[in-house]
C-alpha cells in the first residue's frame, strides 16, 4: 500500500520535509494560501496540531498559488506571514501545484485515493485530507469545512491502532 512516507517534499524553509516521521501517525494534509479568505483556518489548524500532536497527529501545510494567485510571495514571505499573522508552527512544504500537469506526486496520490465533488481535482485552497495511522487516506474535506468540525474524525483516527504493515 502506498503511504505518505513513500513520497518526498521540500520544506518551505529549505531542506526536505521528514515524511518518514509520519509513519504510524495520523496526518492532516491541507493545501494553503495566506491571502485566501479561508486563511482564517490557520489558527484552528494550529490548535489541532497543538491539541493532538502529543497523541500522534501531524498537520502538514502545502502552500499553492493555483487558486486566484492567493499565495504569490516567496518562501520567506509565506513563512513569515504564516508565523506572524496566524501563529503557525506546524510543518509547511515549499509551494506546490495541486492540479494540472505539474501536480505534486503527493497530491496526485491523495486525489486518486479520495476523488471529491469534482472528480479528482482540488476545487480551492484549504482542501483537507485525513490519513490514518495505517497510511490509508480516510477522508477528504472541502475548503468550507472548518478544522474544528473534523475533531471527532481525528480523535477516531488517533484511537485506531496502526496496522502491523504501517
Amino acid at each position: 500500500m502506498t503511504k505518505l512516507s513513500d513520497f518526498q517534499a521540500d520544506a518551505l524553509t529549505g531542506g526536505e520535509l521528514d515524511l518518514a516521521a509520519t509513519d504510524g501517525k495520523v496526518v492532516l494534509v491541507v493545501n494553503t494560501a495566506t491571502e485566501c479568505g479561508f486563511a482564517t483556518q490557520f489558527p484552528a489548524l494550529e490548535q489541532l496540531w497543538k491539541d493532538y500532536e502529543p497523541q500522534g497527529l501531524v498537520v502538514l501545510g502545502f502552500p499553492s498559488n493555483q487558486f486566484g494567485g492567493q499565495e504569490p510571495g516567496t518562501a520567506e514571505q509565506v513563512a513569515e506571514t504564516c508565523e506572524r499573522n496566524f501563529g503557525v508552527t506546524f510543518p509547511l512544504s515549499a509551494k506546490i501545484d495541486v492540479n494540472g500537469g505539474g501536480t505534486h506526486p503527493i497530491y496526485r496520490w491523495l486525489k486518486d485515493e479520495k476523488k471529491g465533488m469534482i472528480g479528482g481535482a482540488i476545487k480551492w485552497n484549504f482542501t483537507k485530507f485525513l490519513i490514518g495511522r495505517d497510511g490509508a487516506v480516510l477522508e477528504r474535506y472541502g475548503s468550507a469545512t472548518k478544522p474544528e468540525d473534523i475533531r471527532a474524525d481525528i480523535e477516531r483516527a488517533l484511537a485506531a491502532p496502526a496496522s502491523p504493515a504501517a
